[in-house]
């Protein structure tokens, strides 16, 4: 894989990206934006949080990615008697009576934990050397991850009971906060016809390894305007209730708002929603698409937010305005 400009890679990555979708369509119907979203965590080196009921087919959704991105992928189901071991992996004595590090399910390109607000803490941490660090620590040695890597959790917003909800410096290591919604009839109908008849659909591998991580680079080396980067910080400091940049309704519905992190994210997310649209350089258009995906999961609401029923999703529309 050679390219001989920028330019020329910047449409190859245009013309790869038209495929993935057009793969990706051949098993999930619908979820434009949701595939959309996913595709720039990954290309973005992100961590994403999709959030909704049963039935929606994250997991199908996030198999399929893996397969068109010729990306192993393996799926954690959590429990609330999971331990971190059975996540990273253990050490056994071998025959020769030594021993021996078992790689746990941690050690594949796309990793998606099912369920992550059902374990407890202890268990969500030992995600977080993994996510941050790409890499895994047990018993005082280190094992690095395949590259690329990124987790993709899911979280049910019903049967809150006896679930784990994951702490605000946890969240905030997720790039996105992906919601998926019901189809509409038309979309229901043509997954009820698709998926109740015997039909195999192949995926066809459009990218690989090198190529991803090729393509995250080069994103990364997309120049930003000033007025950008000033209007993501700005976006960023207007959810910080009681500081001087702080928007009237963060002041009055926000107990918690926005870190430094989110304003990263804001740019990276920019520079590859632009990327993959064919610009050569992000607007502030592209902040504005990124914004509540990147927003939602990082700013707290207070009791009087809850009691009026402002959700996140209408306090950022507010901020965008």
């Amino acid at each position: 894989m050679q390219y001989q400009s920028d330019v020329q890679a910047f449409e190859a990555l245009g013309e790869k990206y038209s495929k993935l979708k057009k793969e990706i369509a051949k098993v999930i119907v619908g979820q434009d934006e949701v595939v959309k979203m996913v595709l720039i965590n990954i290309f973005s080196r992100g961590h994403g949080l999709l959030v909704g009921v049963p039935g929606l087919a994250k997991t199908l959704l996030i198999n399929t990615i893996s397969k068109a991105l010729g990306l192993t992928y393996n799926r954690i189901q959590f429990t609330p008697d999971l331990m971190p071991s059975d996540i990273l992996g253990t050490e056994i004595l071998d025959e020769n009576r030594k021993f021996k590090f078992v790689k746990g399910p941690i050690f594949a390109n796309i990793i998606l934990a099912d369920e992550i607000n059902r374990t407890p803490p202890k268990t969500q941490s030992a995600l977080l050397e993994a996510m941050q660090e790409k890499a895994v620590t047990v018993s005082g040695v280190s094992y690095k991850l395949d590259e690329p890597f990124f987790v993709l959790a899911t979280q049910n917003p019903i049967e809150q009971e006896g679930t784990y909800p994951l702490p605000e410096a946890q969240l905030d290591r997720f790039m996105f906060n992906i919601w998926l919604d019901y189809p509409s009839f038309n979309e229901e109908i043509d997954i009820v016809k698709s998926t109740t008849q015997d039909i195999l659909t192949d995926i066809n591998i459009i990218l690989d390894k090198e190529e991803i991580r090729y393509f995250q680079t080069l994103i990364r080396k997309i120049p930003v305007p000033d007025n950008v980067y000033q209007y993501a910080v700005n976006l960023s400091t207007l959810t910080r209730p009681n500081t001087p940049k702080a928007h009237p309704w963060s002041n009055l519905y926000l107990t918690w708002g926005a870190g430094p992190r989110a304003s990263q994210y804001l740019v990276i997310g920019a520079k590859c929603h632009a990327a993959l649209n064919g610009k050569y350089s992000p607007d502030i258009e592209d902040v504005r698409f990124v914004a509540e995906a990147i927003l939602r999961h990082r700013i707290v609401r207070n009791y009087k937010a809850e009691a009026e029923g402002v959700t996140e999703k209408i306090i950022v529309a507010e901020l965008l305005k």
